[in-house]
This record gives structure tokens, C-alpha cells and sequence, in this order.
């Protein structure tokens, strides 16, 4: 009986002992996990202390002109450090083939076209006539600058189509309505010449500048409205011209020149006053400073006109022809350095910017015959 009652005892003291090792261990094992993680934790704390080492407080009073200069402990508790707000997010460049276009147009100019109904088709456009496309990154800031002078029924058209397709061609842009005072002699390359002036003093930014009359309304969407590495012609084909280039030195209508294009050439002749002439000018001045034309394809490059009755003070000029044939010796002293004018009036429109200027008299014509 004693025996066996040893037997059992032994074999309890066995458990026991084994209980007692695996208790051990275990322990062990917790001690040094515990350890690890206390490790990390004050590792972290003892990374930052060199970067803040490296840079001091603005108000700290180190001197650090020693190489080996440490700070010396305040005993205060250090403040946290103050997180960084939300920043905006990072839109991607504009596509260069933006994806919304619609190619060709149907344009018409029968339909009423009250403003009030075309600022509700523009909720994106802001005051002034500014526009930045929501979803990407436009390459360029463009400036739409008209000449412009009793033409309301036109430019409510105008702004009808064109707000539209300049959007969907994701252009960061605004439009500039460039108003001549009074009834003198229309000069149309003197006003694009302040408009060019003008719009730069809104936004210095703006890269690239569309010179746009109030009567002409592109076909296709496709029709790009951005500088390149030449100046730009799009209206390449109107309806009034059978859809044909006129004749091969022809730039008027809507061109495009990037700022340092427009001061190569000294921008445009301020001397033209009446019809025509002017872009014959324009296209001397280009040839002559080395560059030459771009133009879209013709199947884009399409434009209608909207008709009108020609302006009794918008006659041809009759000294045009002999101006133009002198462009070499005109271009440095007549231009965008010689231009004078006078602000009369800014006025920030729903759908653009309105600028009228006092551009003064033309000289005295004689008679002809």
C-alpha cells in the first residue's frame, strides 16, 4: 500500500514540475515579446531626436555657426507638432485629344439668343468670362480678345457657341470684349493690340492669345483653340469665301500667337484705320521675323459668318496698299510699343470682360479722285 501511494506521489511531482516549466516558458516567451515592443516604441523616439537636432525652432537661441554646436535642454515639454491641413488634389494634364468633342456643328443664327439663356448653358463660367476646366490641368492660359463696336446681336451668338466649345476643348481661358468709344473710324488691330495689353494686366499668366472677330463661329469643335510653336491661323475657310483660303497670304478673321510670337512681330499695326489691310500686314510681319503660318486641316478649319450690314465707319482704307508694301520699315516703330489709348471703362459681364477704350482720331485722308 505504501508502495503504491509513492508511486502516485512521485508522478503527481512529476506533473507538477512540468506544469511549473511550461509556466516557465511561457513566461519567457511574454517577457521578451513584451520587451521587443517597448524596444520599437523607444527607437522611434530616439530617431527623431537627430532630425530635430538638425533643425532648430526659428525662435531657438543655438548658435550654430560651431559645426559642433548642440541645443541646450529647455525642461519644458516639447508641443506637438501641428498637422498639415487637406491639400487640393493633383489634376492630371489636359489630354491633348480631349475626349468630349463633338466634331462637326450646326450653326445657325435664327433662333432668338437672349444673354440670360446663354449664361444658363454656361453654370461653369465664371464672372468676366473665365473658365478652368474641373478635372485636369490645362498646358496653356488662353486670352479670347474681340475688336468690337455695336455688335450685340453678334456677340450673343458668339458667346453662345463658342463658351461651349471652348470648355469641352478643356481650355483654361477667359474672353475679352475690347470696345471702341465713339464713332470715328473702326481700327480693328489697335484694339487686339490693347486687348493684348489689357488682358496681361488681369492675368499675367495668359500664355497664349486668340484674336477673334465677333462675326465668325468655327464648324468643328475639333478646331483647336491653343498656340504651337508658329502662329496660328484657323478661320482657313469661310462660308463667304466658298469655303476657300482667299489667297495664300490671307490671316484675317481668328488667328493665334503665343506671347513671345506676339512680341517678336511687335504685335499688330496700330496704323490701319478701316477695313482691311491690317492682316496682310500681320502675315509681312511673321514672314519677315522668320516664322511661318500654321493651319488646321480645311475639313476643320470651316467657319460661318454671321451677316451684317457694313459699318458706315468701318470703310476701306485708302492708303492700305501702300502700307502694306512697307511693312519692313514700319514694323519696329508701329506696334504694340507705340500703341496709346485710354481706359474709359472695365466691366466684368457674366460671359466676358468688356474694355472700352478711347484708341483717338484717325489722321486726315485726301480726298480721292
Amino acid at each position: 500500500m505504501s508502495r503504491l501511494l509513492g508511486g502516485t506521489l512521485e508522478r503527481v511531482c512529476k506533473a507538477v514540475l512540468l506544469l511549473c516549466l511550461l509556466h516557465f516558458l511561457v513566461a519567457v516567451i511574454l517577457y521578451f515579446d513584451v520587451y521587443a515592443q517597448h524596444l520599437a516604441f523607444f527607437s522611434r523616439f530616439s530617431a527623431r531626436g537627430p532630425a530635430r537636432a538638425l533643425h532648430p525652432a526659428a525662435g531657438s537661441s543655438t548658435n550654430c555657426s560651431r559645426p559642433n554646436a548642440t541645443a541646450p535642454s529647455s525642461g519644458l515639454p516639447e508641443a506637438p507638432s501641428a498637422r498639415p491641413g487637406p491639400t487640393a488634389p493633383v489634376l492630371p494634364p489636359c489630354p491633348d485629344s480631349p475626349p468630349g468633342l463633338v466634331g462637326r456643328l450646326l450653326i445657325e443664327f435664327t433662333s432668338p439668343m437672349p444673354l440670360e439663356r446663354v449664361q444658363r448653358e454656361n453654370p461653369g463660367v465664371l464672372l468676366g468670362g473665365r473658365y478652368t476646366p474641373p478635372d485636369c490641368t490645362p498646358a496653356q492660359t488662353v486670352a479670347v480678345i474681340i475688336p468690337f463696336r455695336h455688335r450685340e446681336h453678334h456677340l450673343r451668338y458668339w458667346l453662345h457657341y463658342l463658351h461651349p466649345i471652348l470648355r469641352r476643348q478643356r481650355l483654361r481661358y477667359g474672353v475679352y470684349v475690347i470696345n471702341q468709344h465713339g464713332e470715328d473710324t473702326f481700327n480693328r488691330a489697335k484694339l487686339l493690340n490693347v486687348g493684348f495689353l489689357e488682358a496681361l494686366k488681369e492675368d499675367a499668366a495668359y500664355s497664349c492669345f486668340i484674336f477673334s472677330d465677333v462675326d465668325l463661329v468655327p464648324m468643328d469643335d475639333r478646331n483647336l483653340y491653343r498656340c504651337g510653336d508658329q502662329p496660328r491661323h484657323f478661320a482657313i475657310a469661310m462660308d463667304k469665301f466658298g469655303f476657300r483660303l482667299p489667297y495664300a497670304g490671307y490671316f484675317g478673321g481668328v488667328s493665334g500667337l503665343n506671347k513671345s510670337q506676339f512680341l517678336r512681330i511687335n504685335g499688330f499695326p496700330n496704323e490701319y484705320w478701316g477695313w482691311g489691310g491690317e492682316d496682310d500686314d500681320i502675315f509681312n510681319r511673321i514672314s519677315l521675323a522668320g516664322m511661318k503660318i500654321s493651319r488646321p486641316d480645311i475639313r476643320i478649319g470651316r467657319y460661318r459668318m454671321i451677316k451684317h450690314d457694313r459699318d458706315k465707319h468701318n470703310e476701306p482704307n485708302p492708303q492700305r496698299f501702300t502700307k502694306i508694301q512697307n511693312t519692313k520699315l514700319t514694323m519696329k516703330r508701329d506696334g504694340i510699343g507705340s500703341v496709346r489709348y485710354q481706359v474709359l471703362d472695365v466691366s466684368r459681364q457674366p460671359l466676358f470682360t468688356n474694355i472700352t477704350v478711347d484708341i483717338g482720331r484717325p489722321p486726315s485722308w485726301p480726298p480721292r479722285g
